[in-house]
């Protein structure tokens, strides 16, 4: 039987929804590309499709198999959802079983973030590296998030402006652009696509003002500061949800950590800049090697 070239291999557009029983459970997911397994966490309200085919395209490129899923209960997967990270961890631990990964890169957006951190304290042993994006370290925040930020979390539908102010850093000229070039390819699959999260549960999660510490757990901050698996944050600069300045402050105390930030960008750099983010990415999960 031939073998399949890159070019017969489905990108992040065409990619299979596949699924796994696991406690009782089915957990939708799709994998991408073929190389170093890497798990990617969904952002608030996000599913298998509020990530960038750009970016999940461009990780492929660089020989990695990207795995995106919907967590419990949420998109195509069945089971009760949560939105408690260190309750979203079983669905790493059961997915990585159920695919047979040994230790495995972890990576995730926003809320997905956290849950990425949290596997850190509950299931060291089956990481290999932890990719953070655009989200929260634990503990107090050196700065808040935005009132903006809530207003427009919790709306029912975001408008293309919304997402250049949370996603782009800006409603105007660079960021709106690069909102709307994003927009126009989050809705290339047209089949199979993941039920959305419903709104107002997602709010009710949220709430409606900023609180602190957004991350509240002394057993993630506890091991982010024992841990010896290297964690890599990517940013933006202007990030109203997650301000990239709470890393900045705990830099110091946490010996794995790398930060890498993007100017002129908000929540979802990799969107802004797909080609380089996953570069970045890719030299992280090897060690530095290109």
């Amino acid at each position: 039987m031939p073998r399949r070239t890159k070019a017969d291999r489905p990108g992040a557009v065409t990619a299979p929804n596949r699924r796994v029983e696991a406690s009782g459970r089915q957990l939708a997911y799709r994998s991408i590309g073929e190389g170093v397994p890497l798990l990617l966490c969904n952002r608030f309200r996000g599913t298998m499709d509020s990530w960038d085919p750009a970016f999940l395209d461009a990780l492929a490129g660089h020989g990695i198999r990207v795995i995106v899923f919907d967590h419990s209960g949420l998109g195509l997967s069945t089971g009760e959802r949560s939105y408690n990270p260190l309750e979203m961890v079983e669905d790493l631990r059961d997915l990585s079983g159920a695919l047979g990964l040994g230790p495995v890169a972890v990576g995730g957006w926003s809320l997905g973030g956290m849950v990425a951190q949290a596997a850190l304290a509950r299931i060291p042993a089956l990481l290999s590296h932890v990719v953070l994006i655009g989200t929260a370290p634990p503990g107090p925040s050196a700065r808040q998030a935005e009132q903006l930020f809530y207003d427009i979390a919790t709306k029912p539908e975001c408008s293309l402006e919304d997402e250049a102010v949370l996603f782009f850093g800006d409603r105007s000229g660079k960021g709106l652009e690069a909102a709307r070039r994003s927009a126009e390819r989050l809705v290339l699959r047209e089949a199979g696509r993941s039920a959305e999260v419903p709104w107002e549960w997602a709010a009710a999660q949220l709430g409606d003002a900023p609180r602190q510490p957004l991350f509240p757990s002394d057993a993630v901050l506890a091991a982010l500061r024992t841990t010896g698996i290297p964690i890599l944050h990517v940013g933006g600069d202007h990030d109203i949800g997650y301000p990239v300045e709470n890393w900045y402050a705990l830099s110091q105390q946490l010996p794995t950590l790398q930060v890498i930030t993007l100017p002129g960008t908000g929540n979802a750099p990799h969107h802004h800049h797909p080609g380089p983010v996953a570069a970045h990415i890719s030299v992280f999960l090897r060690g530095g090697k290109g």
